[in-house]
């Protein structure tokens, strides 16, 4: 090839590469907010076609086509404004002061020409730190102003905080004077600013038929919005874990869809799709549960992937099946870990109500049946949404709840496999027995995890029994309730499960641990008489103990909660249990009693040597401790009782528990120190390498536990330990089992 030639293909190349890059390239730029003058250069050729009269587009002409489109594709009508709201004020009423308190909180804290980067200072001369520059720039409290506006008889003052506060972020946007990513504090970072961009989606439609908002007021929105969405696009151009950027792009779909008249947007449309798409299939598990294992953020994907489904539905566009199949488990998930009083335990970082014990799911699972059409999320569901979704329900979705069709679900104890929780169910009526176990740690963001490895939470007879707390960033004692001394776990010694917690870079009260243990799921069962979970994790290996943790839930009775430690040093082995108990008969019965006498005895069938109390927030908690051994196992009796008398006896040295009784078997061992719990003809057997009646003998290869049931002439075994054994059995008839190696369970006759 000769010189010519090759210049001659270099520069076709060239020109290639130049018409590929313009091909994908954005029209409208990311770092500069449109004047609205410009806007109609950034139309369509066939919408700008549409509206020119002699070739030119009136501002008047240009506001008014828009608002008629947001009429079209918002969730609801503008035009519909003043009824919405008045009927919001009647279904709502306790809103009005909860949006007048944050109103007048933030119009007393930020001028409306704000300071976008710090140092800065409240209107007071107080410092701002960075946990309300965040809030800033999600612009939640806007939304209240807005309410508020309406409540105020339509007070022009707030109309113009709004258009203010978003010029002067603008400004800051042109003069480089706002927190960048890279100070951790963003202002534009895609979960802050897709926050926003709702928030602002919202307000623009309430003020849309407003006097005080005029044409020029809607576009300058609309060149603001626009330049948002050029931003969100340019910083999502990849996948990445985390509900930050699931906000973001969410946000991106909804302008991509509202103002696609505009060039450019039909690429953010797909490259949203195409990002939100990778957040369903790698972060909502199998199982259902959204992968940060944490009720608050499970239901805030729902909210980020509600909005896109909504809009796409409202446009008559198409959507993947995957959209609609893995919408729908993420409330079927809500109601599968449903507490029997249709809320749900605290999990991880929950957030909305500090300390709380629970968590409402009504208004998601209201939310799911509107969607779907759901009996059983219609048994959760109530007369009204959230009084945030609300705002973005139409009218004939909001008239479904005048009818609910309710079922009471059929789903009984389950287990997230993916997720690693484990739910032990009683039934669904309010005084039923429900466990949830957490046996899981997210290998790619265990950002929101707390020190809860194997912990455990229950509800039994309407009451919370073994707590969890939800947590707030910016409180001071954060690292305290994320971490392991208030969850209900095992400890070894002083070493917690949460290690080298670090706070985040922006310094907004967010922090995580660096180091967690790893579980591992051992044995997951559930029959008509109980269900058993067997795990382990590494969180002692680092001072030499190995560590597992058995959770047997005998149906209508109690759980047993067996905590084993090997170790070839001495340690000092620790139970921590949450809520307000008293030593009854210390150390080894505890007892919560609740404001209906209906409590919750805590039994320790081995010998411990002390029990502790500790509290902080109004919570407390009590340290069940073992010292200085080598081996040890606590076998723990859970007992929820109704009334004085069916309480366990703290008087009787060998309790009654509900007919069941201790250490008084009529199968026999020549083991030392194993435990029994028996009643009529069945049996849990712990601590064991052999037991034997009349004629029948049963050998284990290593000490284990079981539960055995004899039926006339059928006994069922059923390993209900940490390992596997091998079994030898003098005696019997025939064995009904494909292997005597690896015992799971068997029958044999006798």
């Amino acid at each position: 090839m000769n010189l010519f030639k090759m210049k001659l293909l270099v520069a076709i190349f060239s020109c290639f590469l130049v018409s590929i890059s313009i091909g994908f390239s954005q029209e409208i730029a990311a770092n500069k907010v449109i004047e609205v003058n410009k806007l109609v250069d950034y139309l369509k050729p066939s919408v700008k076609e549409q509206l020119s009269v002699n070739g030119k587009i009136s501002e008047a002409v240009l506001a008014n086509y828009f608002r008629t489109k947001f009429s079209e594709r918002f969730f609801y009508d503008w035009k519909d404004v003043p009824q919405k709201f008045q009927k919001y004020e009647a279904l709502y009423p306790g809103k009005k002061e909860e949006h007048t308190e944050r109103a007048l909180d933030y119009l007393g804290k930020f001028s409306d020409h704000p300071s976008w980067k710090l140092a800065c200072n409240y209107l007071n001369g107080e410092p701002i730190n960075a946990y309300a520059i965040r809030h800033l720039a999600r612009q939640h409290k806007m939304v209240d102003i807005a309410l508020y506006y309406f409540y105020q008889q339509k007070n022009a003052r707030y109309i113009n905080y709004f258009k203010s506060q978003m010029a002067s972020l603008n400004e800051a946007l042109e003069n480089n004077k706002f927190e960048k990513l890279e100070d951790g504090n963003g202002i534009y970072e895609s979960f802050r600013a897709g926050y926003r961009v709702l928030n602002w989606l919202q307000i623009h439609n309430l003020f849309l038929g407003e006097k005080d908002y005029s044409d020029g007021d809607q576009l300058k929105t609309i060149a603001t919005l626009l330049q948002h969405g050029a931003n969100l696009y340019q910083i999502n151009m990849k996948y990445t874990p985390g509900n930050h950027q699931t906000r973001g792009v969410s946000a991106l779909a909804m302008i991509s869809m509202l103002f696609r008249d505009f060039k450019g947007t039909d690429v953010w449309y797909e490259k949203a799709m195409e990002i939100l798409k990778d957040h369903l299939s790698k972060e909502i598990n199998p199982d259902g549960f959204q992968f940060e294992r944490s009720v608050h953020y499970h239901i805030s994907d729902i909210e980020n992937y509600f909005y896109v489904y909504q809009l796409v539905k409202q446009s008559k566009l198409k959507l993947d099946d995957e959209w609609g199949s893995k919408l729908k488990s993420l409330f079927t998930t809500l109601v599968k870990i449903a507490y029997p009083d249709k809320s749900a335990p605290v999990l991880q970082d929950d957030t909305d109500n500090p300390w709380a014990e629970k968590n409402d799911i009504s208004g998601a699972l209201t939310l799911g049946y509107l969607l779907f059409n759901d009996s059983e999320m219609g048994y959760f569901a109530s007369e009204n949404v959230s009084a945030k979704m609300y705002w973005f329900l139409n009218k004939s979705q909001l008239e479904l709840l005048n009818n609910i069709k309710s079922e009471t679900p059929k789903i009984q104890s389950v287990a997230f496999k993916s997720t690693k929780y484990f739910i032990q169910r009683e039934g669904w009526n309010l005084n039923d027995k429900m466990m949830v176990i957490s046996a899981g740690v997210d290998k790619d963001k265990p950002d929101h995890q707390h020190g809860d490895i194997l912990g455990v939470q229950a509800m039994a007879n309407g009451k919370v029994i073994l707590p969890n707390y939800q947590v707030r960033y910016s409180l001071n004692d954060l690292e305290l309730f994320k971490n392991s001394r208030v969850k209900n776990v095992a400890l070894v010694d002083d070493e917690l499960l949460g290690k080298n917690y670090v706070s985040n870079k922006g310094g907004s009260g967010f922090g995580n641990f660096k180091s967690l243990p790893v579980p591992k799921v051992i044995t997951w069962q559930t029959n008509p008489n109980f269900d058993v979970f067997v795990g382990s994790h590494n969180g002692f290996e680092n001072i030499g103990v190995k560590y597992s943790r058995q959770v047997i839930f005998i149906k209508d009775d109690f759980w047993i909660v067996k905590d084993n430690f090997v170790s070839s040093n001495s340690h000092n082995y620790k139970q921590v249990w949450q809520g307000h108990y008293t030593f009854e008969n210390q150390p080894n019965l505890l007892r919560a009693t609740f404001d209906d006498a209906s409590g919750c005895d805590i039994f320790e069938l081995n010998a411990i040597d002390s029990v502790d109390s500790n509290g902080a927030r109004g919570k407390q908690w009590s340290i069940l401790t073992k010292r200085n051994t080598h081996n040890f196992s606590f076998i723990t009796i859970i007992y929820p009782y109704v009334g004085y008398e069916n309480r366990i006896n703290e008087n009787q040295e060998n309790p009654d528990l509900k007919g069941w009784k201790i250490n008084q078997s009529k199968w026999n061992s020549t083991d030392l120190g194993f435990a029994s719990l028996s009643k009529n003809e069945e049996n849990y057997f712990f601590g064991i390498t052999n037991i034997s009646y009349k004629n029948v003998e049963i050998k284990f290869s290593k000490s284990t536990d079981i539960y055995l049931n004899k039926s006339k002439n059928l006994i069922e075994i059923q390993l209900i330990g940490d390992k596997k054994v091998e079994i030898s059995i003098v005696g019997l008839t025939k064995l009904n089992s494909v292997n005597k190696k690896n015992l799971d369970r068997l029958y044999f006759k006798v």
